[in-house]
C-alpha cells in the first residue's frame, strides 16, 4: 500500500513557485530526461530495426532523411513548446479559466498547422531531397536505392504530421501544468509500442522503412489520444468548457507570438543540419560524381549523431523543465526564484555536462556505439574514422550546449521569444558558412571521397560554432534580465521567499 501511495504520487503536478528551487527543478527534470530519450527512442530502433535488416541504401536513405523530416517536425514541436509557455504562465498566476482556454487555443492552432504543414510538405519532398544531395532518376544504383528510401520515409512522416504535433502540444501542456511524469509515462508504452511495430511491419510484413515510419506515427498518436483522455479524467481544471470556447483573439495572437518564433528557430536549425548532412554526404562521392557503395561518412556521421542525440537529452530537458519553470514564476511575478532558478541551472548543467561527456567518450572505446547502430559487416576503419572525428569535435564542447539550451528556454519562459528566434538565424549562418566553405578552403577544391581528414573536420566544428553564435544573440538579453533581477530584489526584502 505505501508502494502504491509513493507511486501515485509521481504523478502530482509540481508547483515551480513554492518549495525548494533545486529540488524542484530535479524532480521535474527527471522525468523530463527520460521521457527524451524514450522519444530518442522511436529514432534509434528504427534505426537500429532498419540497419540490421535491411540493406546499406535503406540506412543510408533513412539517416539522410532524418534532417528533411525534421525540418517540418521541428516546426510543430518549436510551436507547442512556444504555446505551453502561456498555459505555464496562466498556471502559475493561479488562472485555471485562462490555463483550459490556454489549451483549447492550442487544440485548435495544432490541428491547423498539422494540416498546413502536411499539405506544403508533401511536394516539397523532391527539392529537400536534391539539397542534401539525393536526386531521383540520376547516379548510381545504391544512391537510387537509397533516394527511394528516404522518399519512402519522409513520405510517410509528413503524411502523419498530425501524430507528432498532437504528442507534443499535449504533454507540453501536461508539463505547464507542473506533470512531467504523466508524458513520461505514456512516452514509455509508446516507445515500446513502436519497436513491436517495428517488427511487426518490417520484419514480418516486410514494408521496409514505410513500415518503420508507420510505426512511429501509429505509435506517436495513440500517445497523443491516450495522455489527453487521461489529462481530461485526470485533471478537472483541464476539461473543457462551454464557456471556454469564448476565447478572445488578443489571447490567440498571444499563443502565436510565443509559439510561431520558437516553431521557425527549431526549423531554421534544422536547415543548417541539412546543410550539414549535404556536407557529409560529398565525402562519400567519388571523384567522378558516383556514390560509394559503402557509404562510410554517412554510415559514419550517422551513427556518431544518434549517440551525441542521447547525449543531448538530459541538457535539452534541462532546457525544457527551465521553459516551464520561468513561466509559472513569470505568472506569480516571483523574481527571486527566477533569479534563484537561472543559477542552480548552470550548477545543474555543468553536472550533466560532465556526466555525459563522459558516457559519450566511453561509448568510443572501440567503437562500442557504432555495433549498437551497424550491423558488424557495415562497420569499416572508415566509418569509425568518420565517427569518431564528429564525436571528438563535438563532445568537449558541450557545455557551450547547454548554456545555450538553458538561455533559449528561459527566455522562451519569460515570454521574449525574438532573441532566441535570432540564435536560430545565428546558428543557421554560422553553420551554413562554415560547411559551404571552410571545408573547401581546406582542401584546395572540391570536396569528394580523396578530400582530406582536416576538411572533414571543419564540417564537424560547424556545430559547436554555431552554438557560439547563438549563444552570443541570446546571452546579452539574458544577462540584462538576470540583472534587472538582481536589482529589484536588492529593493525589496530578501526574506519574502525561501531559496533553498
Amino acid at each position: 500500500m505505501n508502494i502504491w501511495r509513493k507511486f501515485k504520487k509521481l504523478f502530482d503536478p509540481i508547483d515551480l513557485t513554492k518549495g525548494g528551487i533545486g529540488k524542484g527543478i530535479c524532480l521535474f527534470l527527471i522525468p523530463i530526461v527520460l521521457s527524451l530519450l524514450f522519444q530518442q527512442f522511436y529514432t534509434l530502433t528504427d534505426t537500429i530495426i532498419v540497419g540490421q535488416n535491411l540493406g546499406e541504401a535503406e540506412v543510408a536513405g533513412v539517416n539522410s532523411a532524418a534532417p528533411a523530416v525534421w525540418i517540418i517536425m521541428q516546426f510543430a514541436i518549436g510551436a507547442a513548446s512556444g504555446y505551453s509557455v502561456v498555459t505555464a504562465e496562466r498556471f502559475g498566476a493561479g488562472d485555471e479559466t485562462g490555463a483550459r482556454k490556454s489549451y483549447l487555443t492550442q487544440i485548435i492552432l495544432t490541428s491547423i498547422t498539422s494540416v498546413v504543414l502536411a499539405l506544403i510538405a508533401l511536394p516539397l519532398i523532391d527539392p529537400l531531397l536534391n539539397w542534401i544531395g539525393l536526386k531521383g532518376g540520376t547516379g548510381s544504383a545504391s544512391m537510387q536505392a537509397e533516394y527511394e528510401a528516404a522518399k519512402t520515409y519522409i513520405a510517410v512522416l509528413y503524411i502523419g504530421t498530425f501524430a507528432t504535433a498532437f504528442f507534443n502540444m499535449v504533454f507540453g501542456v501536461l508539463r505547464s501544468y507542473g506533470d512531467s511524469f504523466t508524458p513520461f509515462l505514456f512516452l514509455v508504452v509508446s516507445a515500446f509500442l513502436n519497436v513491436g511495430l517495428d517488427l511487426l511491419f518490417i520484419v514480418v510484413f516486410h514494408w521496409g522503412v514505410a513500415g518503420s515510419a508507420w510505426a512511429t506515427v501509429i505509435s506517436q498518436a495513440l500517445s497523443a489520444f491516450g495522455a489527453m483522455v487521461y489529462a481530461a479524467i485526470r485533471y478537472p481544471r483541464m476539461r473543457i468548457r462551454k464557456s471556454d470556447w469564448k476565447i478572445p483573439f488578443s489571447f490567440v495572437l498571444r499563443h502565436l507570438k510565443n509559439g510561431l518564433p520558437m516553431a521557425l528557430q527549431f526549423s531554421i536549425l534544422e536547415i543548417g543540419i541539412i546543410i550539414m548532412q549535404a556536407a557529409v554526404v560529398s565525402f562519400d562521392r567519388a571523384p567522378d560524381g558516383t556514390m560509394l557503395v559503402s557509404m562510410p561518412a554517412q554510415l559514419g556521421y550517422g551513427a556518431a549523431s544518434k549517440v551525441f542525440n542521447l547525449m543531448m537529452s538530459p541538457m535539452s530537458g534541462l532546457g525544457t523543465a527551465m521553459l516551464s519553470f520561468m513561466g509559472q514564476n513569470l505568472g506569480a511575478n516571483n523574481k527571486i526564484r527566477m533569479h534563484k532558478g537561472y543559477h542552480i541551472a548552470l550548477l545543474i548543467g555543468l553536472i550533466i555536462w560532465i556526466a555525459t561527456s563522459a558516457i559519450g567518450l566511453g561509448l568510443m572505446i572501440n567503437g562500442a556505439y557504432q555495433r549498437i547502430f551497424l550491423s558488424a559487416d557495415k562497420i569499416t576503419e572508415d566509418t569509425l574514422k568518420f565517427g569518431n572525428i564528429y564525436l571528438f569535435s563535438v563532445i568537449p564542447c558541450n557545455f557551450i550546449l547547454i548554456l545555450l539550451f538553458l538561455g533559449r528556454n528561459e527566455l522562451q519562459g519569460l515570454e521574449k521569444p525574438l532573441f532566441p528566434f535570432l540564435a536560430g538565424i545565428g546558428e543557421l549562418l554560422a553553420r551554413s558558412l562554415v560547411c559551404l566553405f571552410l571545408p573547401q578552403l581546406i582542401n584546395g577544391g572540391a570536396v569528394n571521397s580523396l578530400a582530406s581528414e582536416a576538411s572533414y573536420i571543419s564540417v564537424c566544428l560547424a556545430d559547436p560554432m554555431a552554438w557560439i553564435a547563438a549563444c552570443l544573440c541570446i546571452f546579452p538579453s539574458l544577462l540584462k534580465k538576470v540583472h534587472s533581477w538582481k536589482k529589484e530584489i536588492g529593493q525589496s526584502d530578501p526574506k519574502k521567499e525561501s531559496l533553498k
